[in-house]
């Protein structure tokens, strides 16, 4: 049987936070100890995390712990986005297990940490595996990391998020066994006997009809339909025009997954970030590299948009889940909760209506990990729900 539960903790005492999130997710586990342990803690515990990390292997009594450091957490129906929080996720069971792994030094490193993480993972690999990412997002370059675990492990399914923190560090922690550290992947594979089922969903939705990139040079669009690109941006964004910095925070690039695209379709396209918009030499410079010919689009963040394709995932993944799931975990953007919303626990609330009570640990990332198109992809702006479940058969 698969036994899971999560726990969670506001407690700002660093020892009595950790006991209470541990203890809570092996009674809701019914556990007495644990196989695995996935755990997520806020940065205004940044000074003790070394030890909230030991006193939670010593209470759920395993070593096989993974996490990072957050802005925010989630348990369940909590979504703490400040202060002292701590979520951990227990696991357990005969048909699971789970093995902590970790590689250090990421920076420009990126495809050959993806390879020793991949041979770390190739003994303990069974019938199903789940690999869960927890990267330092200030030091990771992603696509040579995905790229290379992708070659290795083809069919591993891969899911995560980048550590975040609350902008006081300027650093993030991943967390391994008894390992803190930064610079680094931590990441849990879970493998064993059982189902495997992932949502995602965006925040953004297209701002009219694509263009066509009709002049580029390396990661500057200089013309989209053959005028200017600035102008196309420009006329695109209407009201927020008024305040170029401000619609960097809400316009983004669509990047078609399919190059034979004729428009941005959901689940079809990406998000990638527009780093510089020159009214005077009418150009954008993205996080991407489009050639001549690519179709793009511009795409905005809207807290509408989010939550009617967040439901549209939920549908989804209710449909495709034979049984309730053992529990999941949840990588949400860190531009999505509150902030967006306006509404505190929004997400978890419509995981709650669509799913049941299950347990759900998850935390507020820098990037999100997910499978699009049958294929792992960096993604942004989005919301990553795994779902673990019991075989029917």
């Amino acid at each position: 049987m698969l036994r899971a539960g999560v726990g969670h903790s506001i407690d700002g005492d660093p020892r009595r936070a950790a006991s209470e999130a541990a203890s809570g997710a092996l009674a809701q586990a019914g556990l007495r100890q644990a196989d695995a342990v996935i755990c997520f803690i806020s940065s205004a515990h940044g000074a003790a995390y070394p030890l909230i990390v030991r006193t939670i292997a010593e209470t759920a009594q395993t070593r096989e712990i993974a996490g990072c450091s957050a802005s925010g957490v989630i348990a369940s129906q909590h979504e703490t986005e400040g202060g002292t929080c701590v979520s951990v996720l227990a696991i357990g069971g005969s048909q699971i297990k789970g093995k902590r792994l970790f590689v250090p030094d990421l920076r420009g490193n990126d495809r050959e940490v993806g390879r020793q993480i991949s041979a770390a993972a190739k003994p303990a690999l069974a019938k199903d595996n789940l690999l869960c990412l927890f990267p330092d997002t200030y030091n990771l370059t992603p696509e040579p990391l995905l790229d290379s675990i992708a070659s290795e492990l083809p069919h591993t399914m891969v899911v995560g998020g980048g550590a975040t923190e609350d902008g006081s560090v300027g650093e993030t922690f991943q967390f391994c066994g008894d390992v803190v550290s930064s610079n680094s992947v931590s990441a849990m594979l879970l493998s064993g006997d059982f189902k495997i089922d992932v949502g995602v969903s965006l925040a953004c939705q297209p701002l009219g009809p694509g263009h066509r990139v009709t002049a580029v040079e390396e990661n500057i669009i200089i013309e989209l339909d053959g005028r200017s690109a600035f102008e196309v941006y420009h006329e695109a964004i209407g009201p927020l025009a008024d305040d170029l910095r401000r619609a960097s925070a809400f316009v983004f690039l669509g990047v078609p997954l399919d190059p034979n695209a004729e428009r941005l379709e959901r689940g079809r396209y990406l998000v990638r970030n527009i780093i510089g918009a020159s009214k005077e030499h009418g150009v954008l410079a993205v996080a991407h590299r489009p050639r001549v010919g690519d179709l793009v689009g511009l795409v905005l963040r809207d807290g509408q948009r989010a939550r009617d394709d967040l439901k549209l995932a939920l549908e989804e993944l209710r449909a495709s889940t034979q049984r309730p799931p053992a529990f999941g975990l949840y990588f949400d953007c860190v531009s999505r909760g509150s902030g967006l919303y306006n509404v505190p626990n929004h997400d978890s609330a419509y995981i709650r209506q669509y799913l049941g009570e299950i347990p759900v640990a998850g935390f507020f990332t820098g990037l999100e990990i997910g499978p699009l198109s049958a294929a792992t992809r960096l993604l942004q702006y989005s919301g990553v729900l795994v779902l673990v479940s019991e075989r029917c058969d």
